[in-house]
């Protein structure tokens, strides 16, 4: 798993899924985008795709293609409506954009990242950075409350990827 990191100003949502799509058919790899605003750090793009993985090879996904049950799962959703969501939208978005092969094809996973960053003003890296979450819209996406976190030692992000994991058990 590769992640690209950066700004990107959307005019038309279609061309740049289009583009990130046709990346990701050249190089036989899934590439989603998400909102980095919903991204708690690296390891809960991690797990979506590990279990997106393990969907996959269960015979278990929800979605036809992998990018989308990798965003089900980063979501921590059964609806892909509900998950698309976390997806970018038109306008100025904070982007993490994850780049993976089921394969385990780490150089086609870097080579399509090359094209991905060319959509992306990376210059504004480190998108999944913990410290850059917006914790109030991780909250209220996430369904975390302040009583859940102060009842626990588990970080935001540890409840985040919680969410993730759940997933499977509400399937």
């Amino acid at each position: 798993m590769k992640l690209v990191e950066g700004r990107a100003e959307i005019t038309d949502l279609d061309a740049f899924l289009d583009d990130l799509g046709a990346v990701g058919d050249e190089f036989d790899c899934a590439v989603q985008a998400v909102d980095g605003d919903y991204v708690v750090g690296p390891d809960h793009l991690r797990a979506a795709v590990e279990r997106a993985d393990r969907a996959f090879d269960r015979d278990e996904n929800v979605a036809r293609e992998r990018a989308v049950e990798m965003l089900l799962y980063a979501a921590g959703r059964r609806q892909i409506n509900r998950a698309l969501r976390m997806g970018v939208s038109e306008g100025e978005n904070r982007v993490v954009v994850v780049v993976h092969s089921s394969a385990g094809d780490d150089a086609a996973e870097r080579e399509a990242a090359s094209p991905v960053r060319d959509l992306l003003d990376v210059a504004d890296s480190n998108a999944a950075s913990a410290d850059r979450i917006d914790r109030e819209a991780v909250l209220d996406f996430f369904d975390v409350r302040e009583a859940e976190l102060a009842a626990t030692d588990a970080t935001l992000a540890d409840l985040v990827r919680e969410r993730v994991a759940l997933l499977d058990v509400q399937k």
